[in-house]
């Protein structure tokens, strides 16, 4: 629907169209422009806005939208438009207790699998390659491979599938842990002692690494979502209750 007065102005470029199909670009944008407050949560706003400011047709600007609600990024008020909604820490920390479930018993069973260290390693090469480059869009990108692959080799499909899909989540909901509380480099380095372990076929250390990176990783995120919100969260505690002890 056109926009009204109800609205809330907004300013966005023009996509390249090329590369990515045109959903996920909106995706993009979506997030690129609430993390620099061009969108306000909050804010009603219409998807002939977005589509008319990116300069493409409604329909991959609805499918961004419908993937942006299954993520919990957005909320669709009926013959209204929608609004930007911001994760609360306890969904962040929910998805990382799903995913501590199943990735220490994949981590545990690919340990010492065949060509799966040689194949971390070179993912690891190439993270530290995009560290260097100041690339954030490709580490993560590689950073996800990296936990990928420890699943495939694992074997469960079941399980793959379902960490994949809460990545996806994560990352449509735009939460990284690139700002002060940690950096690319450091997130390099905690994959380090997984690797060595998988390499090493040492599937105890392979489970603790893979322990400390994950709630880690959770906790910080979380933080970050109570900070955003203002939201006067123990995240520690709100941890403990939903995953257990950190570690």
């Amino acid at each position: 629907m056109p926009p009204t007065r109800e609205h809330a102005e907004l300013k966005l470029q023009p996509l390249p169209q090329a590369g990515r199909s045109l959903a996920e670009q909106v995706i993009s944008e979506v997030r690129r422009a609430v993390h620099t407050g061009a969108m306000v949560p909050g804010r009603l706003y219409s998807v002939y806005q977005i589509a008319e400011q990116l300069n493409v047709s409604r329909s991959p600007v609805r499918e961004a939208m419908l993937r942006l609600v299954e993520a919990g990024l957005v909320q669709v008020e009926r013959n209204r438009g929608f609004r930007v909604v911001l994760p609360h820490p306890r969904e962040i920390v929910e998805i990382f207790g799903v995913r501590l479930a199943l990735e220490l018993p994949a981590v545990r069973r690919a340990a010492g699998t065949a060509g799966l260290g040689a194949a971390l390693r070179e993912t690891m090469e190439r993270m530290a390659e995009a560290v260097e480059a100041g690339d954030e869009e490709l580490f993560f990108h590689l950073d996800q491979a990296l936990h990928d692959r420890v699943l495939v080799a694992a074997g469960n499909g079941r399980a793959r599938a379902i960490v994949g899909g809460l990545r996806d989540t994560m990352r449509i909901l735009g939460s990284s842990t690139d700002d002060a509380s940690r950096t690319l480099r450091q997130v390099h380095e905690e994959h380090e002692p997984i690797v060595a372990a998988v390499a090493a076929g040492d599937a105890g250390g392979a489970v603790r690494a893979m322990r400390a990176h994950l709630t880690n990783t959770g906790l910080i995120l979380a933080a970050q979502a109570a900070r955003a919100q203002g939201e006067p969260v123990d995240v520690a505690a709100l941890w403990a209750a939903v995953v257990g002890e950190a570690s």
